[in-house]
């Protein structure tokens, strides 16, 4: 009898992985929608999960090719006709593959999906719908696109260039293709679409905490399949990469906390499920080069310089919303950067940085690979961002926005409260109380 190749167990793995990355998007839309006012949470969920729909299908239809073949503006150039084939011959089973291939689509869509997500926080309560969908999907083709295949399909990053010495950069599970890239265009959406009416002179405090800490949670929950997933098998590698996600986490949590303590006087929730998600940003790209001490070392810091960074909107005068920039941005940079400090031969990676006595050449690779993803992001997404804008409009009404965007995008409220709400025991007592009020007045 023949050996059969496939292996069962890292299949298995990698579909549950998929489906952990798939609980984060809703756990996306949960943290940002918690973190919204209340009169705009359901637009912010919306725009989450309305970018799953849109680049689901772009995935299947351009994306999986473009970044494991060709980038995407020379497959266009080079093969325009043929460029966005079907996936119809990986759905023949290989007898000589361990992983159907079939399985990598699935496992990656969910990455593309969650990427374009984590912009809509920098924009809140003030971008049209359609517009939204229509930027999320162009910036996924021209920036996700080719920044995944640079990381991960065989590109310069992965590979090395002449400029970073020929040293390919370590970035598991998308320190640069997701975060920076995510957080650099966060930067330019927020630029272009200007501040929020009365921002930062009228509080916009986090409508629903509890709503947040739960999204942090899932997406904690999630971050294991996105991380320890990207090891691509069901071995010790993947126990290294899941043990690093859950201590730096930790760190990064304790970091956030430690700061505003110190700063404020406060430990807040909002606090710790920021630090969650910090911790989880930074530990992204580097979860397999170093070790479990390398990675609280990487979510404290990150903790804290995330912490600090949430508040340079206020000193530079951009309205980041929910915080895109100082956590997206800034944890990836930190997560990406200090791989070149803490790799570690005995990691699955198997590099050393700086510190372990394996030279700078590392630490550079990393360098130049964040700031290239996050120059090209950020230039990309304001092209993209202008031209929607000078178009087809990319903000809402004045006073739309000051009705909510609830309301007037998706005619719906959050909470339908008083006698818009539902019935039960309590509903003839508000009514009786309400009846009785008017004839006091009266």
């Amino acid at each position: 009898m023949e050996d059969i190749a496939l292996d069962t167990g890292t299949t298995a793995w990698l579909l549950t992985s998929a489906a952990l990355v798939l609980v984060m998007i809703p756990g996306l839309a949960l943290f940002y929608g918690g973190m919204d006012r209340a009169k705009g949470v359901l637009n912010m969920t919306m725009m989450v999960m309305g970018a799953l729909g849109v680049i689901g299908i772009l995935w299947v239809l351009f994306g999986y090719n473009a970044v494991y073949g060709d980038p995407i503006l020379g497959n266009l150039v080079a093969n325009p006709t043929t460029y966005g084939v079907g996936l119809e011959d990986l759905m023949v089973e290989d007898p000589e593959a361990e992983l159907p291939a079939m399985v990598d689509v699935g496992f990656q869509l969910m990455f593309a999906a969650i990427t374009a997500g984590l912009i809509a926080g920098a924009i809140a309560d003030r971008a049209k719908f359609g517009a939204w969908l229509v930027f999320a999907g162009v910036w996924t083709m021209l920036s996700y696109f080719p920044v995944a295949h640079w990381v991960w399909g065989g590109g310069w990053i992965q590979e090395g260039n002449a400029l970073t010495g020929n040293v390919g950069a370590i970035d598991l599970a998308g320190g640069t293709a997701v975060h920076i890239n995510a957080g650099a265009a966060a930067l330019a959406l927020a630029l272009v679409l200007g501040k929020r009416l009365g921002w930062p002179k009228t509080p916009m405090k986090p409508h629903n905490l509890t709503l947040v800490m739960l999204g942090a949670g899932l997406l904690w929950f999630g971050w294991f399949g996105f991380n320890a997933g990207s090891a691509y098998a069901a071995d010790n590698a993947a126990g290294v990469v899941f043990t690093n996600t859950a201590v730096a986490t930790c760190a990064g949590m304790l970091g956030w906390l430690l700061t505003e303590r110190i700063r404020d006087g406060h430990a807040t929730s909002l606090g710790a499920a920021s630090g969650i998600v910090a911790g989880l940003v930074a530990i992204t790209p580097a979860c397999g080069a170093v070790t479990p001490v390398g990675a609280i070392i990487i979510g404290a810091v990150a903790g804290v310089l995330c912490a600090l960074a949430v508040g340079l909107k206020y000193k530079l005068g951009y309205d980041d919303s929910l915080d895109v920039v100082g956590v997206h941005l800034v944890g990836g940079l930190v997560g990406t950067i200090m791989i070149g400090f803490l790799a570690t031969e005995v990691a699955p990676a198997g590099v050393n940085g700086l510190f372990f006595g394996g030279g700078a050449g590392q630490l550079w690779a990393q360098t130049v690979s964040a700031g290239a993803v996050m120059l090209y992001s950020f230039i990309v997404a304001l092209v993209i961002g202008l031209i929607i804008k000078s178009t087809m409009g990319f903000r809402i009404s004045e006073d739309d926005e000051i009705a909510g965007i609830d309301k007037t995008t998706h005619a719906e409220t959050a909470y339908e409260l008083g006698e818009s709400g539902g019935g039960g025991a309590f509903a003839g007592i508000g009514q009786a109380g309400l009846k009785n009020k008017e004839g006091a007045s009266a």
